[in-house]
């Protein structure tokens, strides 16, 4: 759901540190008009007993107006591209809830390998007990 202006804050901040520690993450979305429709990137992952350990994810999030115009997929492809030729990660992770099929979509469409084997639970404070979905990249 949406976040506040204290939690957004802090998600950017945390994004513009994996920047500088990694070289790249979280990349704002806009149209050429300059209107700001969301974001997608990838992320290093460094989270105490992640289930997945340390590793690098690709994320995207558009505000709903903006979702079956491809947006998610392109800006998804670019940011994989980016990171795999600009540094030596060979493995990235995608992971969404069970129900949510339009992230599902975009990572068949970006021939992510569908990991059930890597699928995991986590709990979170605002949802309860998440289980996340993992596909991997095969570039």
């Amino acid at each position: 759901g949406p976040l506040n202006q204290a939690e957004a804050e802090v998600k950017l901040e945390r994004y513009i540190a994996n920047f500088d520690q990694h070289g790249f993450a979280r990349w704002c979305l806009e149209t050429h008009a300059g209107e700001v429709i969301g974001y997608c990137g990838v992320m290093a992952s460094r989270r105490p007993n992640h289930p997945l350990g340390d590793h690098e994810e690709i994320g995207w999030r558009l505000f709903p107006q903006h979702w079956g115009y491809g947006y998610a997929t392109e800006s998804a492809e670019a940011a994989l591209d980016d990171v795999l030729a600009r540094t030596k990660i060979n493995t990235i992770y995608a992971y969404t809830a069970q129900d949510n099929h339009r992230s599902q979509s975009v990572m068949h469409k970006l021939k992510l390998d569908r990991m059930p084997s890597l699928d995991f639970e986590t709990e979170d404070p605002r949802m309860g007990v998440w289980k996340g979905l993992v596909w991997q990249s095969t570039r």
